[in-house]
């Protein structure tokens, strides 16, 4: 099994979205106006040759991913709060076809949730089925999933399997859904209402995809709350889940903005063994 991670161009956000500020309201408007900017960030999507074909995890954004949106209004400020940066060269499709690879031959996509810089690059795969849990997709429809900054006009042609998680408990989370009998995909809600994350398995070790559950490491062992998620207390519990089953099996975590991600993914460092000491020891990962 070949695992390539590619990063769609570059984003960079704010401090108070990487880290959020205040209480639910407060801390959204900080993340929204503040005026200090990460450094750029990567897009990670991940592609798997797997034996039974080839599947994507998230699909990054498009050419035009900073093309003005009007309405909701507030939706200007998520565009100045959270730019991108990306050329036509570094589109999935593209890349995918540099590498040898071809898009149409991807049999599944899988969307850790519905923002747009996961779900930019939807048409570059015409003949693969799309897998969504249920939650993030009825959180994404209608005027109400666009006033929460999901760009659902871009969804009318997905008709996307959706999981309701009834595969019963994985290590440590309540409950699971099996794609192939070495993937499982797994709720992380918090960042989003329906988020979820794919673990891969790897023999001695894992590989825990895990979209926007943590924007890096750093921010998973220190518990960071962002500043746009929905639900901080699923964040937590999240965070938590992650961190007992990094206790259960050796994990390699592999969010979609960690600049050190594909580093930890060359060189198969797991949670424990690319954490600082008192990282290890706050969550007994040692």
């Amino acid at each position: 099994m070949d695992v390539h991670l590619i990063s769609t161009g570059q984003v960079k956000i704010t401090e108070s979205w990487r880290v959020g500020r205040g209480s639910r309201a407060l801390r959204l408007a900080n993340a929204l106006l503040d005026r200090n900017f990460t450094d750029w960030l990567p897009i990670y999507c991940t592609i798997i040759e797997h034996r039974e074909g080839l599947i994507v995890v998230d699909t990054g954004i498009s050419i035009d991913a900073n093309a003005p949106v009007y309405f909701p209004p507030h939706l200007r400020l998520v565009q100045r709060a959270a730019p991108f940066q990306i050329t036509p060269e570094q589109e999935i499709g593209t890349q995918m076809r540099a590498r040898g690879l071809n898009p149409n031959d991807v049999r599944w996509v899988v969307l850790t949730h519905l923002h747009q810089d996961h779900d930019g690059g939807l048409q570059h795969f015409p003949n693969a089925e799309f897998v969504v849990a249920r939650k993030e997709w009825v959180a994404g429809q209608g005027w109400g999933g666009r006033f929460a900054g999901y760009f659902n006009w871009r969804w009318s042609r997905l008709s996307p399997r959706l999981v309701d998680f009834q595969s019963g408990a994985y290590h440590s989370f309540g409950a699971s859904e099996a794609l192939t009998d070495d993937m499982r995909l797994v709720p992380t809600p918090g960042h989003s209402a329906g988020h979820l994350s794919v673990i891969v398995e790897r023999g001695d070790h894992a590989l825990f995809l895990a979209g926007d559950a943590a924007y890096s490491q750093d921010l998973l062992l220190r518990d960071a709350i962002d500043g746009v998620g929905p639900d901080p207390a699923a964040q937590r519990e999240t965070h938590r889940r992650i961190l007992e089953f990094a206790k259960r099996v050796p994990a390699i975590f592999l969010p979609s903005h960690d600049p050190e991600a594909a580093y930890r993914l060359e060189h198969k460092l797991t949670i424990a063994e690319g954490s600082d000491k008192e990282a290890m020891q706050r969550f007994s990962l040692t």
